[in-house]
């Protein structure tokens, strides 16, 4: 998993969805699992 500053990039791949846990950011993605990110 990346920490990324942005997130914008990522969450417009296909297959990705915006989670908030734990008071921060995430991206999953199913589809193509190497795009799994935090904010921050």
């Amino acid at each position: 998993m990346k920490v990324r500053n942005s997130l914008r990039a990522l969450k417009n791949a296909p297959g990705s969805q915006v989670v908030r846990r734990r008071g921060r950011v995430f991206v999953i993605n199913k589809k193509n699992p190497r795009l799994k990110a935090r904010q921050g």
